[in-house]
């Protein structure tokens, strides 16, 4: 697929995903699974049930893969950006962690997602969050801004991720850090799921081999690239619409299926621009 259709049928995707108001864990298919089961996953993924209880309803759709601000050790006062930050579910925790003096900017290409995200902004008081539009690829951010980027199961949805590691460096401060959740792959997917849009926008296709989304951080000018824990998805990834979607597209068995399971998996990456 060209770089251009990837971002139409992204943009798609989750736009429709934001208009329906739910996902099962970022489906090719928007379903409705409503705030339970957006808890569910979350909470089975990396958050607390007191983190999810402290955002504004409607901010978590169990779209991610793992959770960065647990990893990020936010510290009052900081600026942090989200890259592809949807309904604000992270952008509204890292806002309860820097307090009223830091500063959150979610970025976002999907219009549907930003004026979800900034409905809930409204909705729970958050005056140090801003969500703005634009690409993870050519972030409407200064130069030098963040102490801290974040990013949930986003990066892999890019075409360029060797240019989405590079913005992240330009915008970060010299000791800024970079904290992601994201899926890589541990081997080649078959051809026809790599060209299948069902899988890229289920977060499957558009992965890369672990080596290589590492190498990608390096070449950026990171330092310090550490995987937090990596571990294989939950088998819920492979349970719910997105798993149904690519099957009924591809004609994939569910032999086959489980082989796909074992080659995806979910990294947690931390690394730091030189000081």
């Amino acid at each position: 697929m060209e770089d251009r259709d990837v971002k139409k049928i992204v943009r798609e995707g989750y736009g429709a995903i934001a208009g329906k108001g739910g996902s099962c864990c970022g489906p090719a298919e928007p379903c409705c699974c409503g705030a339970s089961k957006a808890d569910e996953i979350s909470s089975q993924i990396g958050y607390s049930m007191e983190e999810l209880k402290s955002v504004p309803e409607g901010a978590n759709l169990g779209l991610g893969c793992g959770n960065p601000v647990a990893l990020a050790s936010l510290r009052k006062g900081e600026t942090v950006v989200d890259l592809g930050s949807g309904p604000g579910l992270d952008s509204f925790l890292a806002a309860n962690a820097v307090g009223e003096a830091g500063r959150i900017i979610g970025v976002d290409m999907t219009h549907e997602m930003l004026e979800k995200a900034r409905e809930n902004a409204r909705k729970g008081g958050y005056g140090n969050v801003e969500f703005r539009l634009g690409e993870i690829e050519n972030l409407p951010v200064a130069d030098a801004t963040a102490d801290a980027i974040i990013s949930n199961c986003v990066i892999n949805l890019s075409p360029d991720k060797e240019r989405v590691f590079r913005e992240a460096f330009r915008i970060l401060k010299p000791g800024g850090r970079l904290m992601v959740s994201d899926i890589v792959l541990e081997g080649e997917l078959p051809q026809q799921v790599r060209e299948s849009a069902a899988a890229y926008v289920g977060c499957v296709s558009g992965a890369v081999l672990r080596e290589d989304y590492f190498r990608m951080i390096e070449e950026a000018g990171f330092e310090n690239v550490e995987v937090e824990s990596a571990e294989y998805p939950l088998k819920m990834m492979f349970d719910d619409d997105t798993a149904e979607a690519i099957m009924a597209g591809l004609d994939i068995s569910q032999e086959e299926m489980a082989r796909l399971e074992r080659l995806v998996v979910s990294a947690k990456i931390k690394a730091v621009k030189p000081a």
